[in-house]
């Protein structure tokens, strides 16, 4: 029997028609489900921790994220993200429109 994982809680804090700004909460092993990028955007940490990215294809890939050290990434990626801690993570996420 297949038990589905907890989801990721997204907090938007601003929604303009520059930008879409959002806080992922991740409790241990929670996910967010697979989702399309549809903008540009830019994730900053807000811990230091692992991540583990799910593609398309079901090829698994572990992303080691420093707090406050951001990253950017171009509209198109197709992924489940997955808190691979044995703790809380939490992430900003900034989309640009």
């Amino acid at each position: 029997m297949t038990t589905a994982l907890p989801k990721a809680n997204p907090t938007v804090s601003i929604d303009n028609e520059r930008v879409r700004v959002t806080t992922w909460s991740f409790s241990v092993g929670a996910e967010t489900g697979h989702h399309r990028h549809q903008m540009d955007y830019v994730v900053v940490p807000l811990g230091t921790g692992n991540l583990r990215i799910t593609d398309n294809d079901g090829n698994e890939t572990v992303a080691s994220l420093t707090k406050g050290v951001p990253y950017f990434r171009r509209a198109g990626v197709e992924h489940n993200v997955t808190n691979a801690n044995s703790s809380d993570f939490a992430f900003v996420e900034i989309e640009l429109k």
